[in-house]
């Protein structure tokens, strides 16, 4: 792991997000917001599951710090391409940051959706997961 012992504690955020392309048939499942398949309302358990896993991002990648979050949302929406937006925010007041839980929860959140939407179509398609924003630390990081 990394000494963290002298850095200073601050307020620390990240934004990361996933995008997920699905297929047509599991499209036509879209219901007031949300795709609902015989294991439940797929977003709303996307969702859960994302939080849940930026809590364990330390048990998950070694040598990662762990860390009690103050704060996780992830949100989901579709784009202009119509495909599947997941971004997840975390915040802490620590001494290390909280990227890698964003990523971990954006990511899990995908898979998650995946996982429920794949007795439909195996033609769903993870496209990609990045940072978006972090604050607090060394530096700060925009994506343009």
């Amino acid at each position: 792991m990394v000494d963290v012992a002298e850095k200073a504690v601050t307020r620390r955020s990240a934004i990361a997000r996933t995008i997920v392309s699905l297929p047509a048939e599991v499209l036509a499942q879209l219901a007031e917001g949300d795709i609902k398949t015989k294991k439940g309302s797929v977003f709303q358990i996307a969702i859960i599951a994302g939080i849940m896993a930026a809590k364990k991002t330390g048990e998950l990648i070694p040598l990662c710090h762990p860390l009690g979050l103050d704060n996780c949302q992830v949100n989901i929406h579709f784009n202009e391409q119509h495909e599947v937006v997941i971004d997840c925010i975390a915040s802490i007041t620590a001494k290390t940051g909280v990227e890698m839980e964003a990523l971990v929860g954006a990511s899990i959140a995908a898979l998650t959706i995946y996982d429920m939407c794949k007795a439909v179509s195996h033609d769903i398609v993870i496209r990609e997961t990045k940072l978006i924003e972090k604050t607090g630390g060394k530096r700060d990081f925009k994506r343009a």
